[in-house]
């Protein structure tokens, strides 16, 4: 196996995971942070924009995790690069928009 693939893999999952809440929140109408918002990361952009920066992620993923090597879901080592690469995209994203929505406030 490629270790190049695994770093794909890797990226793929990270992609997949980040096309989530991009074009979930775009699909209900409602606006969210994205790259193209001012500030970057932290103004919101349309539900517009935010469709189809979701779907270009998930092109990506696609692209990522299809595309390159032999993608096999029953391969361990396939399946936790791709998992690890969504969880770590995930909990960044948590910590990171948990700011402006009240997702990192301290439980008592």
């Amino acid at each position: 196996m490629n270790w190049l693939w695994l770093v794909s893999y890797f990226f793929g999952g990270a992609f997949a995971a980040n096309a989530i809440p991009h074009f979930v929140s775009g699909t209900m109408g409602r606006p969210f942070q994205s790259p193209f918002a001012k500030p970057p990361g932290q103004g919101l952009s349309s539900s517009t924009v935010n469709v189809v920066w979701g779907f270009f992620n998930a092109v990506v993923a696609y692209l990522l995790v299809v595309h390159v090597g032999v993608f096999d879901p029953r391969t361990t080592s396939h399946i936790l690069t791709f998992g690890l690469g969504a969880l770590l995209i995930s909990v960044f994203s948590a910590r990171h928009f948990g700011q402006f929505h009240g997702g990192n406030t301290p439980s008592r």
